[in-house]
């Protein structure tokens, strides 16, 4: 166990931009600290301009520096055009036009990966169940069996979960 009572893992959101990595990776630490779990989120936009910009080369590095079972890699699985539509940056758009080289899903390809721990439909599903499925693989692979009680069903999940915030809250 960690300090904080409950196992450490790492969650690795990947997906095309607009799939909502960032909202629900947000929305999950928003839970998890609710729950007391300590949690931090790095997101995707701060590291590639930060430190690196090659995130695929990343993702494997960091999985293989994790014991076994502890870099849970979530995949928020969304059609292209959704992620589209939910372009607030406009880079789609700029991508399209070409103002935006080598951007992936238009110019680059993108590639699924192939074995995620968890697969989220977040074109489909709500942000309510997209989160539910992310505790609920953290339940399975037991990163919060010390902070709920069993069962770990949806039930038990949205009695723990405090409603999502939306984006003007957050900020």
């Amino acid at each position: 166990m960690d300090k904080g009572g409950h196992k450490s893992a790492v969650l690795w959101f990947t997906g095309l931009a607009g799939a909502g990595k960032s909202t629900l990776a947000h929305a999950v630490e928003e839970q998890l600290y609710a729950l007391g779990c300590r949690t931090y989120v790095l997101d995707g936009d701060n590291v590639r301009h930060g430190l690196c910009g090659d995130l695929g080369a990343d993702r494997e590095r960091v999985r293989g520096l994790m014991m076994h079972g502890d870099f849970l890699e979530i995949y928020c699985r969304c059609s292209l055009e959704v992620c589209e539509e939910r372009d607030v940056k406009g880079l789609y758009k700029k991508a399209r036009s070409g103002e935006v080289k080598e951007f992936t899903g238009i110019s680059s390809p993108y590639e699924e990966p192939v074995a995620s721990e968890l697969v989220v439909d977040t074109g489909i599903l709500t942000l309510e169940k997209s989160v539910e499925a992310v505790l609920g693989l953290l339940w399975e692979r037991n990163v919060l069996k010390s902070v709920v009680e069993p069962p770990m069903n949806a039930d038990n999940i949205k009695n723990k979960l405090k409603p999502p915030m939306n984006a003007d809250e957050r900020r």
